[in-house]
């Protein structure tokens, strides 16, 4: 029996009841419209951008078809958008996630090697420089200036000495001159906490998170402050609030370190999300900060 029409011909797609909108929190817009139409439809109604009936801020993302018996096709599409109340519709809230452990560092690296580190320490690792004694615990050490060599005459022979005994400081820590130089490691036994070490567990912290925004200058300002550092959490104001409030309010360091600021930001990956831009990115913090004559200080671009 032949199928018999009647009614709207569904010629165009028909929205179908229950449609549903959702907000993430962070003011990320989604919406799953169904409609209906003839399988022979254009199924343009799915087409990436094409407005959301349910709100006029949400484009179409992704669509699927489902074709049902007598000529049918269900068509199913999702939509995305960013709420207008959140930051004007130009970007959602950024959602972070911290990230905090150790990670094994050089130990001529830590701030309590050569100087007090702060609070929290007790005694220096190696000792002020220019402390060093010369020891035969240590090895010889190559002396880099022919100036400084040493002239022995033994059996009416002359015998030029192009090594001199290295130098020790607290703990066992052996270096090239008194003022440290090349550090050789941990040479006296002794000191068994330290002996034959090279490396400690430094605390790293880093911030991952994500933001969408319908702004390609958006996508451009974070992608051009990638491997710049911060003294606050949104780049003097050029870039969202990529780090909470609730890590803290200012990250330069002590002036005692150089008040280098403390976070950079470190990674920055993009891709399309219907007519959004998905930024996904990375900041590490670094309790000494980073060194301004390394990495560029956004504060000055």
């Amino acid at each position: 029996m032949a199928r018999q029409d009647y009614g709207n011909d569904l010629t165009t797609p028909v929205q179908q009841p229950g449609g549903k909108l959702s907000n993430d929190g962070y003011g990320l817009l989604t919406a799953t419209v169904v409609w209906k139409a003839n399988t022979n439809n254009d199924l343009s109604v799915g087409n990436r951008g094409s407005t959301c009936p349910l709100n006029a801020q949400l484009a179409a993302h992704k669509f699927s078809v489902t074709y049902d018996n007598l000529g049918m096709a269900v068509i199913t599409v999702d939509y995305i958008g960013i709420d207008l109340d959140t930051n004007e519709g130009v970007y959602t809230n950024p959602e972070v996630s911290a990230s905090n452990g150790l990670t094994s560092e050089n130990i001529t690296t830590n701030p309590n090697f050569f100087t007090t580190g702060g609070d929290g320490y007790v005694g220096l690792i190696a000792g002020p420089q220019g402390s060093f004694t010369q020891s035969p615990l240590g090895p010889l050490v190559e002396i880099k200036s022919p100036v400084d060599y040493v002239t022995q005459v033994i059996a009416a022979q002359t015998l030029i000495i192009a090594k001199k005994q290295s130098y020790i400081g607290q703990h066992g820590a052996c270096f090239e001159s008194s003022n440290g130089g090349r550090f050789i490691g941990f040479v006296d036994p002794s000191h068994r906490h330290f002996y034959g070490k090279t490396n400690y567990l430094a605390p790293q912290s880093s911030f991952s998170g994500h933001f969408y925004t319908s702004e390609a200058i958006e996508v451009q300002n974070i992608l051009s402050y990638l491997g710049t550092t911060s003294y606050d959490n949104d780049w003097a104001g050029v870039l969202p609030m990529i780090v909470p409030t609730y890590a803290g309010t200012s990250w330069h360091a002590s002036a005692e370190n150089g008040g280098y600021d403390q976070l950079l930001l470190s990674q920055v990956n993009v891709q399309d999300y219907g007519l959004l831009y998905k930024v996904n990115y990375e900041v590490r913090y670094n309790v000494q900060g980073w060194p301004d004559s390394v990495y560029r200080k956004s504060s000055i671009m």
